[in-house]
């Protein structure tokens, strides 16, 4: 069994095994027909099943065939050009090799005796991410999983800075339209459940800084503490960016900690056309990017700033096995664990790393710049197609829309019709969109992060869902 252990002495099979599998990845790149085969949880369980891992295969190139047959066949294709679903991006090929190389050396980024260089490469993206934003000299921050743990780790230290023995007099406002992480990390805090106020949104699906302003006042009248305001730089359903210099001078005013959700807009860091729409967002205390989003990165890559490095500390722990305590004389170790919710931890950072030494900071913002654009056309698109309504203009790379028929149908009819469509066109196969609700009602949902996507494949997905849709109303109200 040693000889399947990565070392001096089966580099070679290594590098066959690696060479193989991505053989493999690239025959259904190159052959997808669709993002999606289509494939039930019914029908593909019982092949799942069906493996029995007491038994192994023994041989590379039989679980790879095996693979095949439960995995890559019926794998949901990121890179295809008809997936405008989630917020999911292809992939660029640097930060992929990069995942090559990181997998297989293995650094765990908790202490410096375990990664060294790794150590030094994370922290100077982190330098690069808060010049990038502007938070100042004294910035620091660390990699994370996610937007959703980013988001806890600021709340965190929101919730540390509040300085109050109370938590139940804690309140967090956020947009209506916010990640549920928000409301998740509240009650992960501790604190109550009124804790979370949610502000309204505008018609463009944008925080009301009147109506913040408001809440806030009311929040003070009844003895509570604005313990932190959470902006959204790119919400998940509409691309929405609330107006973060309006809200980073009501957080001064009321001494609330400011948090910027960017993991879908921090791309706009990098765009050669559109970095103003981040304007204010170097006056937040804290900042998620999730760089697995509009960095064009494997998951996972994402990162948490804050503008005063020494907030840190609310997240530090020693263990004599790992960071012990050191007396302020002794030599200071770099030493990521003290930053992190984390223990072990990949060096994501890499691939970040890989891409811009590539493609440049430009680069990757020229390719978000091309899906933003993509959205606008597509927003045209919509506003002239009788058969939808669409809801705002795209901020982002996200539209927002509904099918209408032609012919009067009840709102209940119109609302399945909408949610069949959606179920029709992801078993085809031949395209995958979201959904969500506005108002109450369901509606479908183009995410635009592919560049290789055109307005011909939006019109095309547009006449499939229009299809199936009419299909079911006409089947439907033939039968009533």
């Amino acid at each position: 069994m040693r000889s399947h252990l990565l070392n001096a002495t089966t580099a070679a099979v290594y590098r066959h095994s690696v060479t193989e599998g991505a053989e493999r990845v690239a025959r259904r790149l190159a052959t997808a027909q669709g993002p999606f085969s289509g494939v039930t949880p019914a029908a593909l369980a019982p092949v799942v099943d069906a493996v029995d891992l007491d038994r192994p295969l023994g041989d590379l190139t039989a679980a790879l065939d095996e693979l095949e047959d439960v995995y890559l066949r019926d794998a949901v294709y990121f890179h295809h050009p008809r997936y405008l679903a989630h917020l999911n991006c292809p992939v660029v090929l640097p930060a992929v090799a990069a995942e090559a190389v990181l997998s297989a050396v293995n650094s765990s980024l908790d202490t410096w005796d375990q990664s060294a260089g790794g150590t030094l490469i994370e922290r100077r993206l982190i330098d690069w991410t808060a010049g990038r934003i502007g938070l100042g000299p004294g910035a620091d921050g660390v990699f994370t999983s996610g937007g959703s743990q980013s988001n806890l780790q600021a709340l965190l230290l929101a919730r540390e800075e509040a300085g109050t023995v109370d938590p139940s007099r804690l309140r967090i406002f956020a947009s209506a339209c916010g990640h549920f992480s928000v409301q998740k990390s509240a009650t992960l805090l501790g604190l109550g459940p009124d804790a979370v106020v949610p502000v309204p949104v505008d018609r463009e699906r944008r925080m009301q800084s009147v109506v913040l302003a408001a809440e806030l006042a009311a929040c003070r009248a009844e003895g509570l503490i604005p313990m932190a305001i959470v902006a959204t730089a790119g919400t998940t359903d509409f691309g929405s960016i609330d107006p973060l210099p309006e809200i980073a001078a009501l957080a001064a005013e009321y001494g609330a900690w400011m948090h910027v959700d960017a993991a879908y807009g921090c791309g706009l860091l990098v765009s050669p056309t559109r970095r103003h729409l981040l304007d204010g967002i170097e006056r937040a205390d804290s900042v998620t990017v999730d760089f697995h989003k509009s960095f064009f990165q494997p998951v996972s890559s994402s990162a948490v700033l804050v503008r005063d490095g020494a907030t840190l500390r609310h997240a530090t722990y020693h263990a004599d096995y790992l960071n012990p305590r050191r007396p302020a004389t002794a030599e200071h170790l770099p030493n990521q664990v003290d930053k992190s919710l984390q223990t072990t931890r990949r060096f994501d950072a890499l691939k970040l790393w890989m891409t811009l030494r590539v493609m440049g900071a430009e680069g990757v913002g020229t390719l978000f710049d091309e899906v933003c654009a993509l959205a606008r056309e597509g927003h045209a698109l919509l506003a002239a197609d009788p058969r939808f309504e669409v809801v705002t203009e795209p901020s982002l790379s996200t539209l927002v829309f509904r099918f209408l028929p032609e012919s009067d149908a009840p709102d209940e009819a119109v609302d399945r019709a909408n949610l069949h469509a959606r179920q029709a066109l992801f078993a085809s196969g031949e395209a995958v969109v979201a959904g969500t609700k506005v108002d109450g009602r369901p509606y479908l949902k183009f995410t635009l992060l592919n560049p290789e996507t055109t307005t011909a494949d939006l019109a095309a997905v547009l006449d499939l869902i229009a299809g199936h849709a009419a299909q079911y109303l006409g089947e439907n109200l033939v039968h009533a």
